[in-house]
């Protein structure tokens, strides 16, 4: 899919949600076909920061300087990842093994 394509979709539906924040966007709203994705970054899951010998990120320099971020926060912690990612893994684990 042309990524024109995809962003006139992503704007169209941005429209329609500013016109009216009480409607819900569902599959139907969507060209038949469509493929849905997602995205994050190590920054949002990782964490650490300082751990292990991990250099600093663009990211990392960028929140220092006050007022980039609006709360302050930066990614030292995010969500942990580095350190709960065998919890993650158990708890997959058993989601799949419930599953079947």
């Amino acid at each position: 899919m042309p990524c024109s394509y995809l962003l006139i979709v992503l704007l169209l539906i941005c429209a329609r949600g500013e016109a009216s924040k009480n409607e819900s966007i569902g599959r139907r709203d969507f060209p038949k076909g469509f493929i849905f994705g997602t995205a994050s970054s190590a920054y949002q899951y990782e964490g650490a920061a300082k751990l292990d010998g991990r250099g600093q990120s663009i990211w990392d320099t960028f929140v220092l300087y006050s007022g980039r971020i609006a709360d302050g926060s930066s990614g030292d912690v995010a969500v942990d990842q580095y350190h709960l990612y065998k919890v993650d893994m158990q708890a997959r684990v058993l989601n799949i093994m419930i599953q079947v």
